[in-house]
């Protein structure tokens, strides 16, 4: 029998909990241990055979698990994470502030080349399966232009910025595309948008009490990377509303490539991949599990450092052989 893949979580937030969900559905790997900062006792895991452990004891296991999963958030957590885990273990995160993903990506990969392992970074649905999308289209057709829309859904990393705002008890955050812009580019045109005219940002905030609200929204409405430059609208709310009206975690989204060609350019193209999702952790999470196996693949051919979806060949996340694949598949 073909040995398991060895499968270390760090954090046990939503992420975290739907990446457990996901090993448990691929045979061909086994949750280990997740690491937490919470107290071990207090967390409860849905694997039976799971270790849960103090995230300060993560070393002790180094030889016991075969790659970790980054489940923490892009604001704080990543940056730090990242580098400094890749210098241990096989890695797999999924950093998704976009701006700072070629210094993201720089760290990352300078503490993994100099450990012999390998990390894939910025690995979900965008960034991810859209980043792959977006460049096949724009190699397929030169002639055009790529668009990408979010949502109507939760982002889980604006979010976790909000959350992260002193005086903030707990906030969501939605991502509301404007449908006058989709409508024109379904339709053939090729505008030049700006972020505010492609999306709305609606934020749902509980306040600590005795918090200063102004300021809170002005914290979030200026902060660079994540709200600046979009219309964002911030609403309060109350702890128990919050829990009632905004505790699933539907997102999704599309990117469209308007595209041309033709001697004169005269025959156009819309090309259109998107994605409905019930619970966006639970999908990106089931995302960074299928490269994890394709990490732990790479690294035992010898490839290390930090790589991309760009990087990755396909075949590598599937559990199928390239035989099974050829068959099947193409």
């Amino acid at each position: 029998m073909t040995k398991k893949i060895r499968v270390g979580i760090v954090g046990y937030g939503n992420v975290g909990r739907g990446v457990e969900l996901s090993v448990l559905q691929n045979d061909d790997m086994e949750l280990v241990a997740v690491f937490t900062r919470r107290k071990p006792e207090n967390v409860r895991t849905v694997a039976e055979s799971a270790r849960v452990l103090h995230i300060d004891d993560i070393y002790k296991y180094k030889e016991e698990i075969d790659v970790l999963i980054l489940c923490g958030g892009s604001a704080t957590d990543l940056p730090e994470q990242g580098p400094k885990f890749a210098g241990s273990f096989n890695c797999v995160d999924s950093f998704d502030t976009h701006a700072k993903i070629p210094e993201y990506f720089n760290s990352v990969n300078e503490a993994a080349k100099l450990s012999g392992k390998t990390a894939a970074i910025s690995i979900g649905w965008d960034p991810g399966l859209f980043s792959m999308n977006r460049m096949m289209l724009e190699a397929i057709l030169p002639e055009g232009k790529n668009y990408t829309f979010w949502g109507e859904g939760v982002s889980q990393g604006h979010s976790d910025a909000i959350r992260r705002v002193k005086g903030v008890k707990n906030g969501i955050q939605y991502t509301v595309p404007v449908e006058s812009a989709i409508n024109r580019i379904r339709k053939g045109e090729q505008p030049d948008l700006t972020t505010s005219e492609k999306h709305l940002r609606k934020c749902f905030v509980v306040a600590e009490e005795g918090a200063n609200k102004m300021e809170i929204e002005e914290t979030i409405k200026n902060m660079p990377n994540y709200f600046a430059d979009y219309d964002t609208v911030v609403h309060f709310i109350s702890e128990e509303e919050l829990l009632k009206n905004h505790g699933k975690m539907p997102h999704g989204g599309f990117v469209i490539r308007s595209g041309n060609t033709g001697e004169h350019n005269e025959k156009r193209h819309i090309v259109e991949f998107s994605l409905k999702l019930e619970s966006n952790p639970e999908f990106t999470a089931s995302v960074l599990t299928a490269y994890a196996r394709a990490v732990v693949k790479l690294n035992q051919e010898g490839k290390t450092g930090a790589l991309t979806v760009f990087d990755i060949p396909l075949r590598y996340l599937s559990p199928k052989s390239p035989e099974e694949l050829r068959k099947e598949l193409l």
